[in-house]
């Protein structure tokens, strides 16, 4: 990336920062007479779903110095929503409580602010309110605490999940190798094929998902004999990268093969595909054949691998 593309990108990110806090800062701030401050309703947000809290471990969720700290809890405690103690385990640790009338007070904020939220979402539609959700979910997966143990599921498709599979190798294939959109239509042409023969016993396709997002696929179908099977269409989202996902979609394709019967396995890929064809070698693989092309725009190397049972 060189400089006038960061500046660029730089400039995109302030420009959604501007229209981020503008939309959230009116969720906060709430109607012009609201009985409690942006603060004060978050202590009382923390404090219902934690009940008692540590104050350090208040100050450390909201980011707030021990000074402003200590005149919030004051203003709280005045106005009986919460209590504070002393802890019976280590009298150093001051704990905070909220009261019956500090519950009662955050079940109405937290019915104002599911209400502001609500007439937010209300503004789309369905799809555009998905794609608004998982706009949020890439973010905070890329700047927040990633978990490290994602949830992986491997299903089979559903209604525009196949048309997903297409639409994703078009473009990631394009993006990072320069593919045209010969190669998206040879794509469309398997899953096609697939779609027509979906009914044999012998095939079967796979979506992964990690913690419910699409994130990768693959087919399995019969291959040039009838003892032979072929691996297809394995895709993979650069999120997923790291996570097993490519190996387990690899292995859930060999397994099915072998259990029904066939007695190896065939694909075909490009050399420029480092990572998966570093899966299809820890797999047992064998590289067969090599030819030189250039169908889908640059120049490349396909390549025949082969798996006995």
């Amino acid at each position: 990336m060189n400089n006038a593309q960061l500046t660029d990108r730089v400039a995109e990110v302030r420009a959604f920062n501007r229209l981020y806090t503008g939309v959230i800062g009116v969720l906060d701030e709430g109607p012009a007479d609201a009985e409690y401050s942006l603060p004060e309703a978050r202590v009382l947000f923390e404090l219902a779903h934690q009940d008692p809290l540590p104050v350090t471990e208040l100050r450390k969720r909201l980011d707030l110095d021990a000074g402003y700290a200590s005149r919030l809890l004051a203003r709280l405690e005045s106005r009986g929503l919460i209590t504070r103690e002393r802890s019976d385990e280590d009298a150093r640790r001051q704990l905070v409580r909220p009261t019956p009338a500090g519950r009662g007070a955050f079940a109405v904020l937290n019915a104002r602010s599911t209400e502001q939220i609500g007439g937010l979402l209300r503004r789309f539609a369905d799809e555009d309110q998905q794609r608004l959700l998982a706009a949020m979910r890439t973010i905070g997966d890329l700047v927040g605490d990633r978990r490290r143990d994602p949830a992986l599921v491997l299903r089979p498709p559903r209604p525009g999940d196949l048309g997903w599979v297409v639409e994703r190798h078009g473009t990631l294939y394009g993006r990072e190798y320069g593919f045209d959109d010969r190669f998206e239509g040879l794509v469309a042409r398997i899953v096609a094929d697939f779609v027509d023969t979906r009914d044999d016993p012998g095939q079967a396709f796979w979506i992964a998902e990690l913690d419910g997002e699409r994130v990768g696929g693959i087919a399995c179908t019969r291959g040039p004999d009838t003892g032979t099977a072929k691996l297809r269409l394995l895709l993979l989202e650069p999120s997923a990268r790291g996570h097993g996902v490519g190996k387990r979609l690899v292995s859930e394709c060999v397994s099915f093969a072998k259990a029904h019967g066939y007695r190896g396995m065939e694909l075909s890929t490009v050399s420029i595909l480092t990572a998966a064809r570093s899966i299809y070698r820890a797999t047992g693989f064998e590289l067969v054949a090599e030819q030189d092309f250039d169908d889908w725009g640059p120049k490349l190397t396909d390549e025949t691998w082969r798996l006995t049972f």
